[in-house]
């Protein structure tokens, strides 16, 4: 069992950057796929971004890429999402998820475990 903790959310003017982090329970995530995704106001959730858990296979949603960064830190206890250059359409709640799996995935009834979500709202 893995429990997510998702932190970071916050209230931001357009073209501002926030870091999301989310933290793992007393385990090391190194053995997990970790995603995020978000889900905006009235709208289903969607893929934002994944890293694979030996960090050599990253992908992107299109809307975000070039934008959004995913990292993880050196004790794989930590999983980021830096925001930059965020946009009124960014605004959503975003959640982390993990994955038992060493292949990266884009949909979100691969991912096992799931944080609890963190706002993320951008004024224009």
């Amino acid at each position: 069992q893995v429990q997510l903790v998702d932190s970071g959310g916050g209230l931001v003017q357009a073209g501002g950057s926030l870091n999301l982090s989310c933290a793992a329970s007393g385990r090391s995530l190194s053995s997990y796929t970790m995603g995020w995704f978000r889900q905006p106001p009235g709208k289903e959730r969607a893929f934002v971004a994944a890293d694979s858990w030996s960090g050599d296979s990253t992908i992107y949603a299109g809307s975000v890429k070039g934008r959004f960064t995913i990292s993880r830190d050196n004790g794989k206890t930590t999983v980021y999402l830096q925001m930059h250059n965020l946009k009124p359409e960014d605004t959503a709640v975003y959640y982390c998820a993990a994955r038992r799996s060493t292949r990266v995935a884009g949909r979100d009834w691969e991912y096992d475990y799931w944080g609890q979500g963190t706002q993320v709202t951008v004024s224009s």
